[in-house]
């Protein structure tokens, strides 16, 4: 399609939270019902004969020059081990769900667990949380963004351009080894990114543009629908000559259904793509709604299969 038909059929129109149109909008209520099947995975209870890896906390942290102007949080979990170098690498979007103590994943529980059973090898995690334009302050967990926070994280996650990696690559990933004075792998089946929602179309279009770099991907209630252009994964997994990425996709017959599109239509749209273009790849269909439910429940499981570890 030519560029002037595709601006004449509206195609290069962003569409914004609280827009409505035939009567819908983005901002409608979701049903979670289905969340009540799911728990967090038995891996996710602390164990108090098990040691805890090491948190470092990095509040407001402003020195991103691919998105310049922003504020964002960042966390780095240190494993217990031996271990100075060759380490595995572990990238979580909107890292603060991921990591609350007292939601549905509690990922650093998972971690310790893990590692101290030897399940997974040791490996640096980086929580990270979407750029906020200076002056907007945090929201806190569970509430809804300010306009402007929300439509800063839709240009770092929803955009299918290869600014995130960049920022990942250059930006995030250097000044993380350089606090800890810690190596980590070069090897991408050993290099792991997860998200949730936009977080999730955001992991795997990283690895979509650079494979060698981050060969696993993680998306829960991805958002591969027509947001910033997403929707065109299904399409060009397909005409694309297979890449080495492993992909662990999770969606539920609840997920989003609003104008950008049906999640849980888009999600097994990208899991027939995989299966057809030959990926390794496993697609979890569950009763939930767009929640980390669902993924919390299969988080100890979903990382020993991208690892291949029992």
């Amino acid at each position: 399609m030519d560029f002037i038909t595709y601006e004449k059929l509206g195609l290069n129109n962003y569409l914004l939270r609280d827009d409505i149109v035939n009567g819908r909008s983005n901002n409608e209520p979701t049903d979670v019902s289905g969340d009540v099947n799911y728990y967090p995975c038995s891996d996710s209870n602390k164990n108090f004969n098990v040691p805890e890896g090491k948190i470092i906390h990095f509040s407001d942290w402003n020195h991103s020059e691919i998105f310049s102007g922003t504020n964002r949080d960042i966390s780095i979990y240190v494993p217990v081990t031996s271990k100075t170098e060759d380490l595995g690498l572990i990238i979580l979007q909107d890292g603060d769900s991921y990591m609350n103590l007292n939601g549905p994943v509690r990922a650093t529980s998972v971690f310790d667990n893990l590692i101290h059973n030897k399940e997974i090898d040791p490996f640096i995690a980086i929580f990270v949380m979407p750029g906020r334009p200076k002056g907007v302050k945090k929201n806190p967990i569970g509430t809804l963004r300010t306009k402007e926070a929300h439509f800063q994280r839709s240009i770092e996650y929803d955009s299918c351009d290869d600014k995130y990696l960049k920022f990942l690559q250059n930006e995030l990933i250097p000044f993380a080894l350089n606090e800890i004075n810690i190596e980590i792998t070069d090897d991408p089946s050993r290099r792991l990114l997860i998200g949730m929602s936009s977080g999730g179309i955001c992991s795997f279009n990283a690895a979509w543009h650079d494979p060698n770099s981050f060969g696993n991907v993680i998306s829960h209630c991805g958002s591969f629908t027509n947001i910033r252009g997403g929707h065109n994964y299904p399409s060009l997994i397909r005409s694309t000559e297979k890449k080495p990425i492993k992909v662990f996709l999770q969606s539920g017959k609840l997920d989003l259904n609003n104008i950008y599109g049906n999640w849980s239509l888009s999600n097994k749209e990208m899991a027939s793509a995989l299966k057809f273009s030959g990926y390794s790849y496993r697609f979890e269909f569950g009763a939930g709604g767009h929640s980390l439910n669902h993924g919390g429940s299969l988080f100890a499981e979903s990382l020993k299969w991208i690892f291949n570890t029992k």
